[in-house]
């Protein structure tokens, strides 16, 4: 069932986003040739926890895995999603990393995901960001009440494919709300004017994971690599749907 949000429900999802936001801003900052992963997921969790919330991804529990170890997910060059915090995982100049962080705070979840350059990266590697960044955007002005699901995976999907890249085999965005995860999925590819309609006041988490060489993915556990160890980038926002233009939840403004 998909639901749709009350204004107070949508007061306390931006109040969520908020912090999701300041801190993805706070890891621009440290994130650097040198740093450990393990180091930006344990200053990530004391800074939710400082902000009175809790970190949606610690303890994530899907049957067959072990509970997710980490605040954030931290998947760096060739990893797509869901990379696990490590002490090992040392960032180097180039390197692209992406950032997955989910909060939930007084009852409501946000979602949101960064993809960042660790020093200078290549020409493709650029590229590949800013594609996938647009892609979000792209997207993002697709949902609007009237439309359908399908849409929102459309205008993604034909605007990767133009750019010269992949999205990620089977990896979707989702409902987001009262749970981490709710109806309806949001996948990354699709054809318009199919799925589930869109609503006013249903929230959702649009994600796109967009891979340079290939759509296949390779699945170890939680995390998920593409599957020519190309590189790849995800960014990520929880939205709103309104009349007109979605509104962005996990920004920094006001509440």
């Amino acid at each position: 069932m998909i639901l749709i949000k009350s204004p107070i429900q949508i007061k306390k999802m931006k109040a969520a986003g908020r912090v999701l936001a300041l801190l993805l801003d706070e890891l621009e900052a440290m994130i650097a040739p040198g740093i450990s992963t393990h180091e930006l997921d344990a200053f990530a969790d004391s800074f939710i926890r400082k902000h009175g919330g809790r970190a949606a991804f610690k303890g994530y529990t899907i049957p067959g895995l072990p509970p997710f170890p980490g605040s954030i997910c931290a998947s760096v060059n060739d990893g797509i999603v869901h990379g696990i915090p490590s002490r090992k995982t040392i960032l180097a100049e180039g390197d692209i990393i992406g950032v997955d962080v989910g909060i939930e705070l007084d009852g409501y979840y946000s979602d949101t995901a960064r993809t960042y350059k660790v020093g200078s990266v290549s020409e493709a590697a650029s590229k590949l960001l800013d594609v996938t960044n647009q892609a979000l955007y792209i997207g993002i002005d697709a949902a609007r009440a009237g439309k359908r699901v399908g849409d929102i995976s459309h205008a993604i999907e034909s605007f990767v494919r133009a750019s010269g890249f992949y999205c990620a085999d089977d990896l979707t965005g989702h409902g987001i709300g009262k749970a981490l995860h709710e109806e309806p999925m949001v996948p990354n590819v699709g054809m318009p004017d199919r799925g589930p309609r869109l609503k006013e006041g249903m929230t959702i988490a649009i994600e796109p994971m967009v891979n340079i060489g290939t759509n296949r993915v390779i699945e170890k556990g939680w995390e998920f690599f593409t599957a020519d160890q190309s590189l790849s980038a995800h960014f990520e926002h929880s939205i709103l749907i309104t009349a007109n233009e979605a509104e962005i939840l996990s920004c920094a403004g006001g509440i």
